[in-house]
C-alpha cells in the first residue's frame, strides 16, 4: 500500500507538471505557477511516505513537507520553496490573488517552471 501511495502522489504530480506546461504554453502565467507548487508539494509527499511509512500531513507549506521528510536543503532550495509555496497561496485566496497575477511575468513564471522541472527530477530520483 506505501508504494500505491507514492505512485499516486507521483502520477498525481507527473499529470500537474504536464498541466502547467500547457498553461505556461497558454500564457495563464498564474496558474502555470499554482501547479508548479502542486508539482512539487505531491513529489514531496510521495518521498514523505517512503522516509515516514504513513499519510502524508494535510499542509502545502513545501519546507516543512521537505523537513519532515528529512530531505539536507541548501539556502537556495530553501529559498526556492518558499517562493514557490506563495505561489499556492496566492493562487488560491482571492485577497492575494492580485500579488500572484502582478508577479506571473513570462518571464518569472518561465524561472519558476524551470526550477519546478529541475526540483522534480531531483525528488522524484529519491524515490
Amino acid at each position: 500500500e506505501k508504494e500505491e501511495l507514492q505512485k499516486a502522489w507521483l502520477k498525481s504530480a507527473i499529470e500537474d507538471l504536464e498541466t502547467a506546461k500547457d498553461l505556461f504554453r497558454l500564457t495563464r502565467f498564474s496558474g502555470c505557477l499554482f501547479f508548479c507548487h502542486l508539482v512539487i508539494e505531491k513529489t514531496l509527499k510521495a518521498i514523505y511516505i517512503k522516509v515516514n511509512d504513513t499519510y502524508p500531513p494535510p499542509t502545502h507549506k513545501l519546507i516543512n513537507l521537505a523537513n519532515l521528510s528529512k530531505l539536507e536543503l541548501s539556502t537556495e532550495l530553501k529559498l526556492y520553496l518558499a517562493e514557490i509555496t506563495t505561489f499556492n497561496v496566492e493562487a488560491r485566496y482571492d485577497i492575494f490573488k492580485e500579488k500572484l497575477y502582478k508577479k506571473a511575468t513570462k518571464e518569472f513564471t518561465k524561472k519558476y517552471f524551470d526550477i519546478t522541472k529541475v526540483l522534480f527530477i531531483k525528488f522524484k530520483n529519491l524515490l
